[in-house]
C-alpha cells in the first residue's frame, strides 16, 4: 500500500451514487487515479444507510466504497453548476455515471449527443439497471431486483425453501468490477488509437454473466436448474457437512481427491463403493453420500479435520463468520484489512509488484474539496463566490 499506482496521471470524474459506480471509482483511485466525486447538496444516499455509523457520523456502508477521492458539491439542477460540470469533464480522462437513463441528455450533457464529439478521447462509463438498449433501457434497477429478474435468486437457497437473495450485493459488486475492467480496456484503446468510447455496463448483464454453470446447463439441456443449498449441482462432495463442533466445507472435485477424503476419514471403502466410484455416481447418489459422510464427520472436530484434509491436498474450511474471516492470519498477511490514521477498511485485492497501490485516505465530506478543485480548474475566488451565491453548490456547508 505504498506505491504510486499504475493509474497515476489518470483523471476520473465520479458522478455515480450508491454502490457499483462508487466502488469502480474507488478501485481506480486505489491504483493511483485522481478521482473527483461529485455529490449533490443532499449527498450520496448511502451516507445515511445504517447503522452502524462511525464517530464522524458517516455510515460504514459509504466509507467502504468512497475512499481516496476528492469531493465537489454541485447542484446539477442549477445551470451554472452544469457549466462547471462540463468544465470538469473537459479536464477528465474518464467519467462514471449511473443516473436514470437519459438524465445527462436532459442536462445537455449526453455522451452520444454532446460529449463524444466535444471530447473524442473521453472514456465514458455508464452503469445502469438494464443497459442502454432494449425495451427496458429506461427502467430503474437495484441489486436484489436484478437477482430476482436475472434468475440468480432462483438458484440460491435450500431446495424445499423459498429462494434467497445472495447475502452480499453481488450484482452491484460484479458490475463494479466489470466497469473497472471496461474502463481499463477503453483507456488502452485511447493509448492505441486516440479514440475514447462508451463503456456500457448494466446490472442485468452482470447478473446473467454470473449464472455459470446453471446457464450452461439450461443452454445445453433446457433443464431448469434447482436450488441445491450449499451443495454443488454437478460436483460431489462439494458442500458443508456438520461436525462435532460446527460446519465444515469439503471440496473434492475429482476421484483422486475423493479417495483422499475417504482415507483421511478412516473409511477408504467409501471411494470403492459403486455408488460413489465416479463424480457422476456421487452426484446421482448425493443423498446416500451425504448420509454416509455425515455419520463419520459428526465425530470429528472441524478444525482438526480441516487441517488434516488440507495437509492431504483437499480444499476444506470451517464455516467462518465475517469477523473470524477478517481476523484470520492469512487475510491479515495478505493486507486485506488496512488501517491508516483513523481509517479502517478492506484492502486492495489486486497486488501489483511494481506500481503497488495507494495508502487509503478516508472518504471526504460533501463539498470538502470544491474550492480546491475549482481553483485548479481555473476559477477565481470571485467566480467561486458568485457560483455559491447563484446556488451552484446548493445549500451545502462549504
Amino acid at each position: 500500500m505504498t506505491g504510486v499506482g499504475a493509474l497515476r496521471g489518470t483523471r476520473v470524474l465520479d458522478l455515480s451514487r450508491v454502490l457499483a459506480g462508487p466502488f469502480a471509482a474507488q478501485m481506480l483511485a486505489d491504483h493511483g487515479a485522481a478521482v473527483i466525486k461529485i455529490e449533490s447538496p443532499t449527498g450520496d444516499q448511502t451516507r445515511t444507510w445504517g447503522p452502524p455509523f462511525l464517530p464522524d457520523g458517516g455510515s460504514a456502508y459509504f466509507e467502504g466504497i468512497n475512499r481516496n477521492k476528492s469531493n465537489v458539491c454541485l447542484d446539477l439542477k442549477n445551470e451554472e453548476a452544469r457549466a462547471v460540470l462540463l468544465k470538469l469533464i473537459s479536464e477528465s480522462d474518464v467519467v462514471i455515471e449511473n443516473f436514470r437513463f437519459g438524465t445527462m441528455d436532459t442536462w445537455g450533457l449526453g455522451y452520444e449527443s454532446v460529449l463524444a464529439e466535444l471530447f473524442p478521447r473521453l472514456v465514458y462509463c455508464r452503469i445502469s439497471g438494464f443497459g442502454s438498449t432494449g425495451p427496458m433501457a429506461e427502467l430503474p434497477g437495484y441489486d436484489a431486483v436484478l437477482q430476482a429478474f436475472g434468475g440468480l435468486m432462483s438458484i440460491n437457497g435450500e431446495p424445499q425453501r423459498d429462494a434467497l437473495r445472495v447475502g452480499v450485493p453481488i450484482v452491484d459488486i460484479v458490475a463494479a468490477n466489470q466497469a473497472f475492467s471496461g474502463i481499463l480496456l477503453a483507456l488502452h484503446e485511447v493509448s492505441a488509437s486516440g479514440r475514447g468510447q462508451l463503456v456500457d455496463v448494466s446490472l442485468l448483464d452482470a447478473v446473467i454473466s454470473l449464472l455459470h454453470p446453471h446457464s450452461a446447463t439450461w443452454l445445453a439441456s433446457g433443464a431448469i436448474p434447482a436450488r441445491t443449498g450449499a451443495a454443488h449441482p454437478v460436483i460431489a462432495p462439494y458442500q458443508l457437512f456438520a461436525t462435532s463442533n460446527g460446519p465444515l466445507f469439503i471440496a473434492a472435485t475429482n476421484n483422486r481427491q475423493f479417495a483422499q477424503v475417504a482415507q483421511v476419514l478412516g473409511h477408504p471403502e467409501l471411494s470403492t463403493d459403486p455408488r460413489f466410484a465416479e463424480n457422476s455416481d456421487r452426484v446421482e447418489n448425493l443423498k446416500a453420500l451425504q448420509d454416509e459422510m455425515g455419520r463419520v464427520l459428526a465425530q470429528w472436530d472441524r478444525d482438526e479435520l480441516a487441517h488434516a484434509l488440507l495437509a492431504a491436498g483437499i480444499p476444506a474450511s470451517p464455516l467462518n463468520d465475517v469477523g473470524r474471516a477478517l481476523q484470520s492470519e492469512q487475510v491479515l498477511a495478505r493486507k486485506m484489512v488496512v488501517r491508516s490514521g483513523g481509517y479502517t477498511g478492506i484492502g486492495v485485492p489486486i497486488k501489483l509488484g511494481v506500481s503497488g497501490s495507494l495508502a487509503p485516505r478516508p472518504p471526504a465530506g460533501i463539498g470538502a474539496h470544491t474550492e480546491e478543485v475549482l481553483g485548479s480548474a481555473g476559477y477565481t475566488e470571485d467566480q467561486i463566490s458568485r457560483l455559491r451565491e447563484g446556488g451552484a453548490f446548493g445549500k451545502a456547508d462549504l
